[in-house]
């Protein structure tokens, strides 16, 4: 039977022995707050588009990432948007296991947002950007070890400085590491080793991706990774965001299309359209409600 998040009480989510702790009591404190759970129909995750959201805030995100452990198991936070889910529905379905196999997969698109709504998901916005941000901004980030993946070392060196960083690790991999066997096992043994609380995957999407799933089954690898792409150069200002006005009308696509068209015309012109498409059909054929697909195959 269908069920809306207003059918679920947060309260027992967090008691129940199948749901991880630190997300089942952060959704206990988002309905202590919001006045309802937003676990909507999954229990613990929203599935839309094959992929399995996990409904919570960021304020939720952050309680969960600040509770758990520095010495648990390595897991990661992945930031689908638009650009992801073409990529992964038309060109890179090999992709699935890393999602699939996050901690927590939080809504990057305020697009993917509405049209989430329009077959009753609620999807709480979270940006990787606004995230990185704030863990920087509130201290998080420097509650123990960083590692940071990707990146210059000037722009390490001025994040470092910026936010009174006391302990940063940092490697750059060279450009196509991916696709070279020993330079991705160089990138993964560098995370394992660094034993970070906090790790900052760096290295745009997909390699981030494969990385962070690579890490996660890693032996003696330990802390939370997150895929945040070029939200390191937010926070240097190398690069800006739109302003929040163009944000909140689901703009911000156009924003940075005017800001570099020669890289992003083919991107936000041709392959982002594909999203309503990719909507049209998946909606034609999910039921009412969709079990989360957890991860199967491994990359």
């Amino acid at each position: 039977m269908y069920r809306t998040q207003h059918d679920f009480d947060a309260q027992a989510l967090a008691a129940h022995p199948g749901i991880n702790s630190a997300i089942a009591a952060a959704l206990a404190r988002d309905t202590d707050q919001a006045g309802f759970d937003k676990a909507g129909g999954t229990g613990d995750s929203v599935e839309f588009l094959e992929l399995a959201f996990t409904p919570i805030g960021m304020e939720a995100v952050l309680d969960a990432v600040r509770g758990r452990s520095p010495s648990e198991r390595f897991t990661y936070v992945v930031t689908p948007n638009v650009d992801h889910v073409v990529r992964l529905q038309y060109r890179r379905s090999d992709l699935w296991p890393a999602y699939r196999g996050a901690w927590m997969t939080l809504c990057d698109s305020r697009i993917l947002a509405r049209l989430a709504r329009t077959v009753g998901r609620d999807l709480p916005v979270v940006p990787g950007s606004d995230l990185t941000a704030a863990l920087f901004d509130r201290g998080i980030a420097n509650e123990g070890p960083i590692a940071i993946l990707g990146g210059s070392s000037a722009k390490v060196e001025e994040i470092r400085r910026r936010y009174g960083l006391t302990d940063v690790r940092h490697y750059n991999p060279p450009m196509g590491f991916v696709r070279d066997p020993r330079e991705l096992a160089r990138a993964v043994r560098f995370l394992v080793d660094a034993k970070a609380r906090y790790s900052f995957l760096a290295v745009g999407s997909p390699n981030q991706e494969i990385v962070a799933r690579r890490v996660a089954k890693a032996r003696g690898a330990c802390g939370v990774g997150f895929c945040v792409g070029a939200s390191l150069d937010f926070l240097t200002g190398e690069q800006r965001r739109a302003p929040l006005v163009v944000q909140q009308m689901a703009l911000e696509w156009l924003y940075r299309l005017c800001s570099d068209p020669q890289r992003l015309w083919q991107r936000y012109l041709i392959e982002g359209p594909q999203i309503f498409r990719i909507h049209r059909t998946w909606r034609r054929n999910a039921s009412p409600v969709k079990a989360a697909q957890g991860g199967a195959s491994l990359i």
